[in-house]
């Protein structure tokens, strides 16, 4: 009989490990996939601005002030997006 309530004891306490790891490795996954989401609105917006910059500039032929325009137009969206969603996360 005394070691019936140790085995209880011991699977209680393997159970809450199993369920501390598992908690761990879904923090860390979100935290990655925060990460990469935040670092793609960055790029995608820097990208696209880059993009409509070239578009633009060969359709009225003032290559390269259009590309370096929408260039920086992007980078800012970028950067306000990235901090739309920094702000969000802490609420």
């Amino acid at each position: 009989m005394t070691n019936d309530p140790f085995k209880t004891r011991l699977k209680i306490a393997k159970d809450k490990l199993k369920s501390k790891n598992i908690d761990k490795k879904n923090a860390e996954n979100s935290s990655l996939g925060i990460a990469f989401k935040m670092s793609t609105e960055l790029v995608s917006a820097v990208a696209v601005g880059t993009i409509i910059g070239f578009i633009l500039d060969n359709w009225f032929g003032t290559k390269p002030w259009l590309i370096l325009i929408f260039f920086f137009v992007g980078v800012a969206a970028g950067i306000m997006n990235v901090v739309k969603s920094a702000k969000k996360m802490q609420k």
